[in-house]
């Protein structure tokens, strides 16, 4: 008997099919991994079965044989505490935020029934999932862990009560190569060693070819094409799934032609930023240590590393949009003011796009408001025609149509939205962007084309670019340098080919390799 069986699932909401005829089973120690991009119905039909999504599930889906399909939450509550794990995108979201890891733990060991779990239990759980010092990470909150480790408390809390199915809904999107190497490893070492049945949800096919034993194909909620691993990424039937193996990042692709970049624009030197400890020591984490770059007029320059090195942290303090404790940015030879001191003409030369599209944009605003919003802080002598004309253009600007400047975020896919995050940056008309992360929640078939605006973009604009990013593949497309961060500090600098095909750092040799 297989541990869990869909037969001609669906899915509908307010009575709009959303999932239809959708079918697979698993077996104990098998890694199905559903595939597809955004709004293809992957978590709908991974999710709606166990009460979690606000669908309807339909037709048959059976958990150790039991059937889930038609059940009330009464029926379903001990099931999905007794037999499933699940481990979400977002563990900073997932996790309870005034919960200490410790009590998360205990929570989620005892929702079966069992007794709260020991000190050296917990410890236990926490070395199981490969946490470096679990009785310090105990007491910790969620916020004061990185990506990586608070993605492996989730593990722990999943695994905690022995489920026999561990559903992982984009596991790794949100995680540098490294990191996504190694929490894949640990799913592929848990189902070894516990027997576990595996579903798991990506838009990366890449990412999934070395774990998953079954691939299912999805699009428009329904299954185009499904089979053995190799079989699929082998030779491909359809087009959408030839589609999605060619829009993924590879560091063989071939480059396109960056533009030319001209005289130094912006120069950093002796970037340094720490934060205060948690407790009442005083003591201070230097998070970045006397960092120097530069980016000229045209040029895109790559900020790569592993989660916690800094990148984001130097990025924000090089724009002004952080704190720093020593250092000098100029821009165009002339220092910028501080980050309190900075006037609406200097935010005009830098504008950001961050990492999730949906959460920077204000939900209650229409988006010809989201647009508009640094003209009016920015540019505060504009008539509002005037503002209204440049939101028009910058929507054209991201090939976005004029009609959208009506809708609310609510009603926007997370590419779309990423369009409208860039028309917002660009309506300042700035001569450069901090583009943080800004493709890392999407997938591949959007990110792709995000990728060819901003390089269109690059040309049209001769903008340049400071990208913060975990995606060496990516940095290598869009970028003319590279710089390592390692510990808050670069560590490894240099055209973005060379880097890449000669990695000197130990740092960069573990990225590449985890990239390929």
């Amino acid at each position: 008997m297989s541990v869990y069986a869909a037969e001609n699932l669906g899915v509908s909401i307010d009575g709009v099919i959303l999932v239809d005829d959708v079918s697979f089973k698993i077996e104990a120690g098998q890694c199905v991994a559903l595939v597809g991009e955004s709004g293809s119905g992957k978590s709908l039909s991974c999710l709606t079965p166990f009460g979690l999504s606000p669908g309807v599930a339909t037709g048959s889906v059976r958990l150790n044989g039991a059937e889930l399909c038609g059940i009330g939450e009464a029926e379903l509550r001990p099931l999905r505490a007794g037999k499933v794990g699940f481990i979400f995108q977002q563990p900073l979201t997932a996790l309870t935020p005034h919960l200490t890891v410790a009590a998360q733990l205990s929570e989620a060991a005892m929702q079966s029934g069992a007794p709260k779990p020991s000190r050296a239990e917990l410890v236990a759980m926490l070395t199981r999932v490969g946490i470096d010092a679990p009785e310090e990470r105990l007491t910790q909150y969620p916020h004061r862990l990185s990506g990586g480790q608070r993605q492996r408390v989730m593990i722990a809390a999943a695994i905690a009560h022995r489920p026999t199915l561990l559903i992982a809904d984009e596991p790794t999107t949100a995680l540098d190569a490294s990191l996504r190497g190694g929490i894949m490893a640990l799913l592929d070492r848990l189902r070894a060693e516990e027997g576990l049945a595996v579903l798991l949800v990506s838009h990366d096919l890449h990412s999934v070819a070395a774990h998953a034993d079954h691939i299912v194909v999805m699009r428009n909620g329904r299954v185009i094409e499904s089979g053995p691993t190799r079989a699929i990424l082998g030779e491909p039937q359809q087009d959408y799934t030839k589609a999605l193996i060619a829009a993924t990042p590879r560091l063989d692709a071939v480059l396109p032609a960056l533009p030319a970049v001209g005289e130094t624009l912006l120069e950093a030197k002796g970037i340094t930023v720490s934060y205060p400890r948690p407790g009442w020591t005083r003591e201070r984490m230097v998070a970045v240590k006397d960092v120097s770059l530069t980016i000229a007029k045209g040029e895109a320059l790559a900020l790569v590393g592993e989660s916690g090195s800094g990148k984001s942290t130097l990025g924000r303090a090089i724009v002004r949009l952080g704190p720093i404790d020593a250092g000098v940015v100029t821009w165009g030879g002339m220092p910028l003011p501080e980050r309190a001191a900075m006037k609406p003409e200097h935010r005009c030369f830098i504008q950001p796009v961050f990492q999730d599209p949906v959460a920077s944009l204000d939900p209650q605003w229409r988006v010809s408001d989201v647009i508009a919003e640094p003209l009016k802080a920015l540019c505060p002598d504009l008539s509002a025609p005037t503002r209204k004309e440049r939101v028009m253009a910058a929507l054209a600007e991201v090939e976005l149509p004029a009609d959208f400047a009506d809708r609310f975020p609510r009603s926007l896919s997370g590419g779309q939205a990423q369009r409208v995050a860039i028309a917002r940056a660009l309506v300042a008309q700035p001569q450069m962007l901090l583009l943080d992360e800004a493709t890392s929640a999407l997938d591949v078939l959007v990110a792709a084309q995000i990728v060819a605006l901003l390089q269109k973009l690059q040309c049209e604009r001769g903008l340049s670019i400071l990208a913060i990013t975990h995606d060496l593949a990516l940095a290598r497309m869009l970028c003319h340098r590279i710089a390592v961060l390692d510990a808050g500090r670069i560590v490894e600098t240099g055209k973005a080919e060379d880097v890449i095909t000669s990695p000197a750092h130990p740092v960069t040799q573990r990225l590449v390799l985890a990239s390929r």
